[in-house]
């Protein structure tokens, strides 16, 4: 229904910072085209792609790529989405978007914004492997049913370390977690030996900075966090 994820689209006050800050982690950048006017560039593990968007007005959101978009709206609205806004005309570069219950803002543009990456999905940074798109959700059973709705498959998780219900699909997963723990859009990631992952964090340049969340105090945990304010947590894998 959605297309294919894109990017998690993300605003930057300063883009080099936000570029070197991932190129540190060990993510590659893509080539990007000109579909924004804005400065824009674009980062990628493999297994999920960052846009970096310097722009005020601009606004953060879970990006979807679906060719000749206009023939889908329908479709969309029947399914109940309202839109909050819609760009579609032979001038401009055709995207929609609309909230989930938690406000979290989904686009969907009709073309590419850069080029597909090389790099291959197992090819990891030092953070290991990238698991999901973490939202706070303040009702996960309404987010659930919202995600569910355009193409989603949602699965509750409350027996793991940190609580969450777990929306998968072809190319993003997207876990919807309590606000008290995830209070940000953050970037989760299992890695098999926190404490080496940090050592050569470190190495790199980069350390913890804040709290993880309270479930997670007594495992083995770390929360990164990018210039622009992105959390990226570290956890263990689940056995």
């Amino acid at each position: 229904m959605l297309g294919k994820f894109l990017e998690l689209s993300l605003v930057t006050p300063d883009i080099r910072a936000s570029l070197d800050f991932y190129v540190s982690l060990g993510f590659s950048e893509a080539e990007v085209g000109e579909a924004w006017t804005h400065p824009y560039a674009v980062v990628t593990d493999g297994r999920v792609c960052l846009g970096l968007h310097q722009s005020d007005s601009f606004v953060p959101s879970v990006t979807f790529v679906r060719p000749d978009l206009l023939k889908h709206l329908d479709g969309l609205e029947q399914l109940g989405l309202s839109f909050e806004f819609r760009r579609l005309a032979g001038d401009v570069f055709n995207e929609v978007g609309w909230l989930d219950p938690s406000g979290h803002l989904l686009r969907m543009v009709e073309a590419r914004t850069f080029s597909p990456s090389k790099r291959k999905a197992t090819e990891r940074t030092l953070c290991g492997y990238f698991s999901e798109i973490g939202l706070p959700t303040p009702n996960r059973e309404a987010a659930k049913e919202h995600w569910e709705r355009v193409g989603f498959i949602g699965m509750d998780e409350p027996d793991a370390p940190l609580p969450h219900v777990s929306c998968t699909s072809d190319s993003i997963n997207i876990g919807l977690y309590d606000p008290a723990h995830v209070r940000e859009p953050t970037l989760c990631f299992e890695v098999d030996d926190v404490k080496g992952a940090l050592a050569r964090l470190a190495a790199a340049g980069v350390t913890p900075q804040g709290r993880v969340p309270a479930p997670l105090r007594y495992q083995p945990a770390a929360l990164l966090m990018a210039p622009e304010g992105t959390r990226v947590l570290l956890t263990a894998p689940l056995d």
